[in-house]
């Protein structure tokens, strides 16, 4: 079994965002860190869910996968995956919905890998060991996200 700790930041004025994952195995520690631009918040909170499997299909291929996320967007793909097939990924007003690349994506992986989602809260007390590494997964994509405003800003961007 992984334990996979996720969670995506973005500056909404400037797009810039990040994701972290911090995938705890028998043994050992890995962090998984992206950057983009032009990105929203859901964007790179499901942007680290996929990676982190994406990575462990080439070490650990069938490995049981937690993921533990604050994102209720991300969980919530479980139970609206079927609807979202359904409507064939099309809003109520005929368009295709927001993230649908990496939502079928996701929804790929959920159902051809063993992926259970856990909620948890954001920025709450370290009081579990999922409040603790899903506050260092927060406090990374944050630190990433506004260091790249800082070199954005340096650059006259």
């Amino acid at each position: 079994m992984i334990e996979i700790y996720t969670d995506g930041s973005c500056d909404t004025l400037h797009r810039n965002g990040a994701w972290v994952s911090i995938l705890l195995f028998a043994g050992g520690r890995i962090v998984l860190t992206g950057e983009e631009e032009n990105t929203t918040h859901n964007r790179m909170e499901l942007q680290a869910v996929i990676a982190s499997v994406n990575f462990i299909d080439e070490k650990r291929p069938g490995a049981e996968l937690i993921v533990y996320t604050d994102s209720q967007y991300v969980c919530g793909i479980t139970e609206r995956k079927e609807k979202l097939k359904q409507k064939r990924f099309l809003t109520s007003k005929g368009s295709l919905i927001q993230n649908v690349d990496l939502v079928q994506t996701l929804i790929r992986q959920i159902e051809t890998h063993n992926i259970r989602f856990v909620k948890v809260k954001a920025h709450q007390q370290i009081d579990t060991e999922a409040s603790l590494y899903n506050n260092q997964a927060d406090r990374l994509s944050r630190k990433m996200v506004r260091n790249k405003d800082k070199s954005s800003a340096s650059l006259g961007v």
